[in-house]
């Protein structure tokens, strides 16, 4: 039986649900120097971009064993990372929107992953806001 995730009235709720067999693997803060907006000077200058990906991820031990312990049987965070950290840095987006949906759809490339969400902040465009920016979420069918 193939878990799928348990969506709310806003979504993924992407928590760990060993009765699904899913866990929740995660990546917080990721900061990166991006060519992102649709401004002519967000065009020829870098600037910080900060990335939060939540994965729901099938535990094929779950929900009364433990997996073995090699760093094969599960998705890499570190991986997860390099990923998007490579898509944000390719190349100059206009919209935060299209760079989340990229890294989204990158990382449903793995077959255990069931859904992503991903957000992208632009923490330096507005003086007087810490941050703005977009999630998105993407499932796989």
């Amino acid at each position: 039986m193939v878990a799928e995730p348990r969506h709310g009235a806003r979504g993924m709720t992407f928590a760990p649900d060993a009765a699904r067999g899913l866990r929740h693997v995660f990546v917080r803060g990721l900061t990166v120097q991006a060519r992102l907006g649709v401004y002519a000077h967000e065009e020829l200058r870098p600037q910080r971009v900060v990335i939060g990906i939540d994965l729901a991820v099938r535990d094929e031990a779950a929900p009364g064993a433990e997996g073995v312990d090699e760093l094969s049987r599960v998705v890499d965070y570190g991986l997860v990372a390099a990923t998007a950290r490579r898509i944000a840095s390719a190349g100059h987006v206009r919209l935060a929107e299209t760079l989340a949906e990229r890294i989204a759809l990158a990382l449903l490339g793995d077959d255990r992953i069931t859904a992503v969400r991903v957000s992208v902040e632009k923490p330096d465009v507005l003086p007087d806001v810490t941050s703005v920016g977009v999630v998105v979420e993407r499932t796989r069918f």
